[in-house]
């Protein structure tokens, strides 16, 4: 009889130790691997893990099974399912807006006044000094500065692109049209600021994994700590937004993406 598939990460991670001394050689590396790097399930192949732990695509595959899952695809699923829950899709929260009374266009406004304050105030409270100062300083010595986000992160990578311009300060915005990152555009010498909020991009996790590799800076702009990307290379900045009705504005991000600039142009030398 076939085990029944952990139903969330806490399991999964239990069901991993209590296998793990009774796996074949190979099925035990993925396990060690998985185990310390459960949240790169969420965002790699399987290929890439593969490779990660050393083993073949088909042991991945096998271990999967001997976890209980159907597959590669069901255990990647669990784990995202684990970082973001589900959202509900825009449909779904315009018709709970109408249900609750609240559609009126004063009253919209209102509330997202209220949620971008709450949003400024949070930002100013929770912001790490320490990763802002050294993002500041990193941008401050770039040969050239690359900027991507997509999708709700484009209006601050595209806002950031813009400043930079006005700043004089080199940059070039990846838009990652028709699935290209120009990752090798990425020279010594260059930093790669990537912003990307849960359910995360992966055009923007490949480009920023890539800059990794090579042992570039990323100034990674994100809305949880539990970061789609490591390293000692890689400077977080958490930034997030109250939302309203379950839509979230940009108050406290675009806020944050400013005085990268602003600060970043301050530093540079004349």
């Amino acid at each position: 009889m076939e085990a029944q598939a952990p139903e969330n990460l806490e399991e999964l991670t239990e069901r991993i130790a209590l296998l793990l001394d009774r796996l074949p050689k190979r099925l035990r590396q993925c396990a060690e691997y998985i185990l310390q790097n459960t949240q790169e399930i969420a965002f790699s192949t399987v290929a890439e893990i593969s490779e990660k732990a050393n083993v073949q695509p088909s042991a991945v595959m096998r271990f999967c099974q001997v976890v209980g899952f159907g597959g590669y695809t069901d255990m990647q699923r669990l784990v995202r399912q684990t970082i973001q829950p589900k959202m509900p899709d825009y449909s779904e929260r315009i018709q709970n807006l109408r249900e609750s009374g609240d559609d009126s266009p004063t009253a919209i406004l209102a509330e997202f006044v209220e949620a971008g304050r709450q949003s400024l105030e949070q930002l100013s409270a929770t912001v790490n000094e320490t990763a802002l100062e050294q993002a500041v300083e990193t941008l401050a010595q770039a040969r050239l500065i690359h900027v991507m986000g997509l999708r709700r992160a484009y209006p601050v990578a595209s806002y950031l692109s813009y400043a930079f311009e006005k700043l004089r300060i080199p940059s070039v915005l990846h838009g990652g049209g028709g699935r290209l990152t120009h990752a090798e555009a990425m020279r010594e010498g260059d930093v790669l600021i990537a912003i990307t909020f849960a359910p995360y991009s992966p055009e923007t996790i490949e480009l920023a994994d890539e800059a990794v590799r090579r042992g570039l800076p990323v100034i990674l702009m994100s809305d949880t700590p539990s970061l789609p990307i490591n390293g000692t290379s890689v400077v977080p900045l958490i930034v997030s937004e109250i939302d309203f009705g379950a839509f979230r504005s940009l108050s406290a991000t675009l806020s944050l993406a400013i005085t990268l600039a602003v600060a970043t142009g301050a530093r540079r030398p004349g």
